[in-house]
């Protein structure tokens, strides 16, 4: 079976947060189920705002729209601001759409409500670019599934689940997206061949 490229971006530009502790430990699961990872953390890839006018010409956006296209799958962890994904993200995600397409997306979100407009969001974001996303998302809280900065035994569980899933359904996806790509059948990815 493939090994799945996994891009797990870390929503947040806060350095303290539990989201940190968190991508950090869904990073370690998703090698350890047999991934390879790719994180980007905005503390070592500063993305500005994003511009329509300037964005794509900036000096670093090429080598991280390659990491973009490298990826089979998107993990994308973040807490939840006013029922809605952190800004960081967002603006991680306003920088590509076809870069999305035919590629799986998870959701990893901090929340104290259930998260659930947010995992909604991420799903939304993935149907507008022609992306699959997981049918759950995997919601933590600080005071039940994050303590002493170090993730708890229950909830390294329901990680463990979300990385067994992006390595099946992300190597299935990425392995049709390549014949995709590769053949002449008329799918929805016979837009982008080259």
């Amino acid at each position: 079976m493939l090994e799945p490229r996994v891009l797990l971006v870390i929503g947040t530009t806060s350095q303290k947060g539990s989201t940190r502790v968190v991508a950090k430990e869904a990073a370690r699961l998703l090698a350890d189920a047999g991934c390879a990872v790719d994180t980007f953390d905005y503390e070592k890839t500063p993305l500005p705002l994003f511009n329509p006018e300037t964005s794509w010409a900036a000096p670093d956006f090429a080598a991280l729209k390659a990491r973009v296209e490298r990826a089979d799958v998107l993990v994308l962890c973040t807490p939840d601001y006013h029922g809605s994904m952190s800004s960081a993200l967002k603006n991680f995600l306003d920088h590509f759409w076809k870069e999305y397409a035919g590629k799986l997306f998870a959701s990893v979100v901090g929340s104290f409500d259930k998260g659930l407009t947010v995992h909604d969001q991420v799903r939304t974001v993935a149907r507008q670019c022609y992306a699959w996303a997981l049918p759950y998302g995997v919601t933590f809280s600080d005071k039940e599934d994050v303590q002493d900065g170090t993730a708890t035994e229950a909830f390294r569980q329901r990680l463990t689940m979300l990385a067994r899933d992006v390595r099946v359904y992300g190597a299935l996806l990425a392995a049709q997206r390549r014949a995709d790509l590769a053949g002449t059948d008329p799918g929805f990815m016979a837009r982008l061949r080259k």
